[in-house]
């Protein structure tokens, strides 16, 4: 697996167990084809989990070209080199005008520089390797990097009120569930895309005041607009993903959530 430092990576090779390889980004440079070929060659993987990513929605706006060439082009780099590839992607690739959960096969069209580059690694992955999964999920947190949850506990921690955006809708997911699921999945050989998402959706500001609830934070949440908070890449309003292709969704968000703020208890 590349990308093992990662939130999402650390999830995987947990999950994966001993007999997994992981590589983290200071071990492999996923934008060297030589390196990245080297590395599959020297590891012999039955297939490859392509967890690295740049995730820094906000920063991909100031840095597209960075973005595209992690997300988009070093995901070429990585499906070319290994005999079968699983690329994460994102909802971000959806621009949020549909007001039903997006399918497998709905349209793809982001909105910021971000989905776009998710996009482009998704369509380099399949164009490089017919044995490939790519697979979508959704408002990703874990214990094993920054995420929002995080954030909001720790603005919580400090001030007596927060203003959360309450017209962004989503799925918000626990990587350690991501994680077995893309495990399972890897194994599976029903190569394609995938969508992988907590069960049931929810709002920014419904997901910041159950967190601050279940964890006991004492402070006041003031929902807003998004057009109150303005930020350098824009979102999709909705991006809630379900499948057609028969997966039964994560376990709910709500049971993803617990499960985070109980192993950030234990780490604490």
């Amino acid at each position: 697996m590349v990308g093992a430092g990662g939130m999402l990576g650390r999830d995987v090779m947990r999950v994966a167990g001993d007999d997994a390889v992981g590589l983290s980004h200071d071990e492999l440079d996923i934008t060297d084809a030589a390196a990245v070929a080297g590395a599959v060659q020297e590891t012999g993987p039955d297939v490859v989990l392509n967890c690295a990513a740049f995730t820094d929605v906000d920063g991909a706006e100031e840095r597209p070209l960075d973005a595209m060439r992690v997300n988009g082009q070093a995901a070429g780099i990585v499906a070319t080199a290994s005999p079968a590839v699983l690329y994460v992607s994102s909802d971000y690739v959806f621009d949020g005008t549909k007001r039903a959960p997006y399918v497998e096969s709905d349209t793809a069209g982001p909105v910021s520089s971000y989905g776009r580059s998710k996009l482009a690694g998704e369509r380099a992955t399949a164009e490089a390797n017919p044995r490939h999964y790519i697979v979508r999920s959704s408002w990703l947190f874990g214990t094993g990097g920054k995420n929002f949850v995080d954030t909001m506990l720790r603005v919580g921690g400090e001030r007596d009120e927060a203003r959360v955006v309450a017209d962004q809708m989503g799925c918000p997911t626990y990587t350690g569930h991501l994680a077995e699921a893309l495990v399972r999945l890897a194994a599976s050989g029903d190569y394609g895309v995938h969508h992988a998402a907590a069960a049931g959706s929810c709002s920014w500001y419904e997901l910041a005041a159950l967190a601050f609830e279940r964890a006991g934070v004492d402070c006041r949440l003031e929902p807003i607009p998004t057009s109150e908070y303005p930020l350098p890449a824009p979102r999709p309003a909705y991006s809630v993903l379900a499948s057609e292709r028969g997966h039964e969704a994560l376990p709910p968000w709500e049971q993803g959530l617990d499960a985070y703020l109980a192993e950030r208890e234990v780490r604490a």
